[in-house]
């Protein structure tokens, strides 16, 4: 502990003597963030490291996928991204892991209790229904609970328009083709859909469906492998009511089903293995707005199913998950807020296959947890952000989590710091204690992290710089042994520690310049997939009032891979490392108003210069392909 604080006190130091110099007067950020109070909060005011894409940012990244997006953000890193759009992904947050990320729909935690990490599949969701995405970075467990360990993915779909009706229709079609089959570009993916919105008196409502179909390419890689078939239907409705003036009633429901054929493996073709998955989400949250404060409900539950067939037999998942979040924000002074809540979680899941079953009354745990925040914003530009959490788990007892978030925004420099200390708290999902290859005796993981940082705004405002330095202690973390094929917990602690910097250029109205670069130093067990060094860069310009184009650049570094191997004349599993080589993606896109404020048309291609890389050990990866696409407005 001595050295990390060192390590962060040098650092802040540094960031100091760097900028006491500036004397300009600091840029007063207009964008709002809620993910580190749950209530909207200029971004000036927040201490935690929160990036938000906007609608605006998604419509310069047309075509991509929602993985693709936060994969250029500044310290994640999603697997799979690069490969045809049914292959599973691995979000690595700050060198985390799928089950130390939780994601949010609308404020309400998303989670598949049948899954391996109990995480969301982000395959399931289609970029088109998003409004805009806040990643936070952190240890967050303090407002989140379990799960949130390295961060949050606040992902806000689309709302109703102030019209009494509007929409809009779209469609894109692309090639999926990799470095040695993209001669002939024709169309192998289709996604499509239509969205409707609008308020009529005290009544708001938004309905969207989306579609998408991809023939695409072989998931293992080889030879004149078969294309595996990916399909996609996403639905949602949502619909507010202002009963009054201080209480507004809002519903949503939201159907997605997902089809997709996969392979036996690494390098290995399989002509029959499928999945198929469905998911049902409704939700209910009120708002009370009072003099002093808001008093909201985040209600909501999901069920899914998922047939699996492999290897010759059939597999059927079941799980259901219910979440209740009751909070209240209460105002106590212009500088002062508390927000006091408390959230219940239940996960069960069941499955059924001819080699054995697990009953759904054996596999289910829930979880009651009551919390509490301060934010302190002083008049002088000190922030402070302090809370905790206690945790009452069904099977594991009882957990305090907490955090300490200053920040300060000096008046007469360019320049805010800001610095954390937080602890999280991560339950081993019901598939690593009840499958076979689960243990039932996987005890918590548990993570504290601490950072430090600073942001500043040079060149009349035009340039936007930030830094933030992390360290991160496991203990207990939950592992996979590949010659066991079980789950297991990591003796001792696990180490996790980098900077992410993002550097923002304005260099006028029409041109901007953005870049980021991620160091991750990891532990052993946490650098499977994990890149060292990763860098984004894009340029963005909008030529004339309706033609804009976006080009992007991505480095992936090293990254190690361990795997398993059969051998003659024994056949003893052997563990194999290999390390597979950094790669270099160029991606770029064009846009065009053709009728002022009704149609819009793009035109993308990505991996121009078809590059030939490996993102994941015996699996495709995409080369050169194009995507054209409209959007029309009514």
């Amino acid at each position: 502990m001595n050295k990390k604080i060192t390590f962060v006190g040098a650092f802040v130091l540094a960031t100091i003597g760097a900028f006491a110099q500036e004397n300009d007067s600091i840029r007063k950020m207009d964008e709002v963030v809620i993910s580190d109070s749950k209530f909207a909060l200029p971004k000036e005011k927040s201490g935690k490291v929160i990036t938000k894409i906007t609608a605006e940012d998604l419509k310069k990244k047309k075509g991509q996928s929602v993985a693709s997006v936060l994969s250029t953000v500044a310290g994640v890193e999603i697997n799979g991204n690069q490969s045809r759009n049914g292959k599973d992904l691995g979000i690595f947050l700050r060198g985390g892991r799928n089950h130390q990320v939780l994601i949010l729909i609308d404020g309400v935690p998303v989670t598949d209790a049948s899954g391996i990490s109990l995480s969301y599949d982000l395959r399931l969701l289609p970029v088109d229904q998003i409004e805009s995405i806040e990643i936070m970075k952190g240890a967050s467990s303090t407002l989140y609970g379990t799960g949130a360990a390295t961060g949050v993915i606040n992902i806000t779909l689309k709302k109703s328009g102030k019209e009494t009706i509007a929409g809009n229709a779209y469609m894109n079609i692309g090639s999926v083709e990799t470095t040695k089959n993209n001669k002939n570009y024709e169309p192998q993916e289709y996604n499509q859909g239509f969205g409707i919105n609008g308020t009529v008196d005290k009544v708001t409502y938004f309905a969207g469906l989306n579609s998408t179909e991809s023939t695409g390419i072989s998931e293992a890689k080889g030879d004149d492998f078969e294309a595996d078939k990916f399909s996609r239907i996403n639905s949602v409705v949502k619909f507010g009511v202002k009963a009054t003036k201080k209480l507004t009633l809002d519903f949503f429901a939201n159907y997605d089903r997902m089809k997709n054929d996969f392979d036996a493996g690494s390098f290995s073709d399989d002509l029959k293995n499928y999945s198929l998955s469905e998911q049902f989400r409704v939700g209910f949250t009120p708002k009370y707005k009072y003099e002093k404060g808001e008093f909201v409900i985040n209600a909501a539950a999901n069920s899914i199913s998922r047939d699996i067939f492999n290897y010759g037999s059939m597999t059927n998942y079941k799980s259901r998950s219910v979440n209740a979040d009751v909070y209240n924000k209460y105002q106590i002074s212009s500088q002062l807020f508390v927000v006091a809540g408390g959230q219940f979680q239940f996960h069960e899941m069941s499955n059924f296959s001819q080699y054995g079953s697990i009953a759904e009354e054996l596999a289910k745990f829930n979880m009651i947890d009551p919390y509490l925040t301060v934010v302190y914003n002083s008049e002088f530009g000190l922030n402070i952000n302090a809370g905790t959490r206690y945790n009452l788990h069904s099977r594991y007892g009882n957990n305090l989590v907490y955090n300490v978030n200053p920040s300060f925004t000096f008046e007469k420099l360019p320049l805010k710091l800001l610095a954390s200390y937080s602890t999280a708290f991560v339950s081993p999902s019901l598939y690593q204690l009840y499958s076979p290859y689960g243990d039932l005796d996987l005890t918590p993981e548990k993570d504290a992290t601490i950072e430090a940082g600073f942001e500043t705004n040079l060149v009349s405002k035009k340039l936007t710089i930030s830094t933030v330095g992390f360290y991160r202690e496991e203990k207990e973390a939950i592992g996979f042994d590949l010659m066991t094929y079980k789950y297991f917990n990591v003796k001792g602690n696990n180490i996790a520690k980098g900077v992410e910097t993002t550097v923002s250029y304005a260099v006028n109205s029409k041109i901007k310049l953005d870049a980021n670069y991620t160091f991750t130093e990891l532990a052993q067990k946490s650098r499977i997939l994990n890149p060292k060094h990763k860098v984004n860069a894009s340029l963005d310009v909008q030529a004339t009032e309706r033609l804009g184009f976006n080009v992007a650049y991505q480095f992936v570094a090293d990254r190690a891979f361990e795997y398993i191997v059969y051998l003659p004349p024994t056949y003893d599993p052997e563990l194999k490392q290999e390390t597979l080589l950094d790669y270099q993606l160029v991606n770029a896109n064009v846009r065009y108003e053709l009728i002022k404020n009704r149609l819009n048309i793009f035109a993308a291609a990505d991996n121009i210069l078809n590059k030939d890389f490996v993102e994941t050990r015996g699996f495709s990866t995409r080369g050169r392909n194009f995507k054209i696409g409209f959007n029309f407005q009514f």
